[in-house]
């Protein structure tokens, strides 16, 4: 179960973003697999948020994450779904299938067994914008609930980082 301040965490960082985004006019969007759309109900909770969400797509399997976000089947084939390549390819596939400026991804092993031998609480989140991509590498520790509420917080911390200019131009992919 996500916790009160978990739940507070993602609500900021949500706001950090939503609020900088309407400000340039710019649009959001998510593609979601093991936050299964939590991702989507914490932004949609920020008031002022139709000016700037688009939608997204929660394709929690691994065949929808080719056919609905296109990530490429090889890549699937390759590497499996928990891998960066394929958290970026989730990321730019919905930032054009959702005609937005930004798009979110996330992707992991939320438990409670490992996945093709990735361990629980490997998540990769990122982030497609109008400059190129970001992928982040998360260890996350605690239950469902919590890897869940760890990977939407901390993708959002991405896209603030980058509405932000924390990270240097020649970290963008």
């Amino acid at each position: 179960m996500t916790t009160g301040a978990e739940a507070r965490d993602a609500a900021t960082e949500a706001a950090a973003v939503v609020h900088p985004l309407a400000e340039r006019g710019q649009t959001l969007a998510v593609v979601e697999s093991l936050t299964g759309g939590l991702l989507a109900a914490t932004i949609v909770d920020i008031a002022g948020v139709s000016s700037v969400f688009r939608g997204g797509l929660v394709v929690y399997a691994t065949d929808l994450k080719g056919s609905l976000a296109g990530v490429p089947a090889p890549l699937l084939d390759a590497r499996g779904p928990v891998d960066p390549d394929v958290a970026v390819a989730l990321a730019r596939g919905g930032r054009e299938r959702c005609g937005a400026d930004w798009c979110l991804a996330t992707t992991g092993v939320a438990g409670p067994e490992p996945q093709d031998s990735r361990p629980v609480g490997l998540v990769y989140v990122a982030v497609a914008g109008p400059v190129g991509a970001r992928v982040r590498q998360l260890r996350l520790d605690g239950g469902r609930a919590q890897i869940r509420s760890g990977a939407v917080t901390e993708v959002l911390r991405l896209l603030a980082e980058e509405l932000h200019g924390v990270v240097p131009p020649s970290a963008h992919g």
